[in-house]
This record gives structure tokens, sequence and C-alpha cells, in this order.
């Protein structure tokens, strides 16, 4: 009987280079709200044709991460205040429910890393870090969403990241803050003592009220 060959790992196309790498950039908010974009820019940056950079694009565009005129303009993104707080209630809707899907697993080596994240949070709060902020926020709330074992709906909630990216770059590059937000240490507490209520309402206050106190 023949042995069935392994897999080769191939190396990720030029596509899925480009379309990897510009979406972490507007996810961590490192591209301003509006800020165009160009094929011939996005070629150079990434070393790629422009065939591979129209179609990162594309797929971002299709994403909603990016936004395309009728006369090909791309961009990203400028959100109204209602967009805002439809993503924030979004957010709000699944971020829940993945929390309450992990408190079954949250077991103490993961409560251990969500603190060890909090502390970098505290950290890049302090040495006002908007792009580190949304990073290490963004790494407490996959760490965490990651034990509901539901990969569709963590797609989902990536999706609304993505989308708010650069617009909480914004907004938080307006903001005062000196301390990290409460709202980490409530869920933290919530999963130690396996309070379901208390962990809903705490990650709903945190996808929210933050939000609305970024915007406010």
């Amino acid at each position: 009987m023949l042995a069935t060959p392994r897999p080769i790992d191939l190396p990720p196309s030029a596509h899925d280079r480009v379309y990897r790498g510009l979406r972490t950039r507007i996810m961590l908010g490192q591209i301003a709200p509006g800020a165009p974009l160009t094929l011939r820019g996005i070629g150079r940056e990434f070393d790629v044709s422009m065939t591979p950079a129209r179609e990162a694009v594309q797929r971002l565009v299709a994403e909603g991460a990016l936004s395309m005129s009728n006369s090909g303009r791309v961009q990203t993104p400028e959100l109204s205040q209602e967009r805002i707080e439809e993503l924030a209630a979004l957010r709000a809707l699944i971020e829940v429910e993945l929390a309450s899907r992990a408190l079954p697993r949250a077991h103490i080596a993961l409560i251990d890393r969500l603190q060890t994240i909090n502390g970098a949070i505290a950290d890049v709060v302090s040495n006002r870090d908007a792009v580190g902020y949304i990073r290490t926020n963004l790494e407490f709330h996959r760490t965490l969403y990651l034990r509901a074992q539901a990969p569709a709906m963590l797609a989902m909630a990536e999706t609304v990241w993505l989308q708010l990216g650069p617009t909480m770059r914004a907004l938080y590059g307006r903001l005062r803050r000196t301390e990290a937000p409460q709202y980490h240490r409530l869920i933290i507490a919530a999963l130690k003592a396996g309070d379901e209520p208390s962990l809903r309402l705490a990650v709903r206050s945190d996808v929210t009220q933050g939000l609305k106190m970024l915007a406010g």
C-alpha cells in the first residue's frame, strides 16, 4: 500500500499577503479614517503587481473595511455617529454570546493570560499609544472568545472590529485617558466567579459604554 503524501505548506499568495497585511493595518487603526489608498501605492508597499493589489482591495471593500467610489477612488470609511452606534450594538450582540459560550471553558490559565494582557493595556494607555491600545484590547477579547469554539461567530466579530479600526484610532487620539478601562477587570472577576449574568453585563458594558465614551 502506497503511503499518502504529506501536504506541502505553500507560501501565501501575493493577493493573500497583501490582503492580510492591509487588513491588520486597518483593524489596528494604523490607517486614518478617510485616508486614500491607490493600487500603485499598495503594489509598491507590498512589492506586488496591480492584480493582487486590486484583488486584496476588492476583498476588503466587500468586508466594509474600505470603500470605493463610482470613479474607483479607494479609502478607509469615515463612520457617522449612527454607524458607530450600529456597530457597537452588533458588538454587544455577538461578543456577549461569545463570552457566554467561553465561560464553561475559562480555566485558570486563561484567566491568568487575560490578567497579563490587561496589565499590558494599562501600560499602553499610560504611554498614550493608540495603536498599541487597539492591538492589546483586541487581543484581550480574542483570547477570551477563542474559548467559545464558535469560529463563524468570531469571524463576524472580527469583521466589526475591522470596520471600526480607523475610527477607533481617531477617537482614541482625542481622549485624555490615563487608566485602562474598568470593564476588563469586571470581565475577569466574573470569569473567576463563574458568574454568567455578570459576565454578560461586563462584556456588554465594555463594548458599548466604552465606545460611547470614546465617541462622546
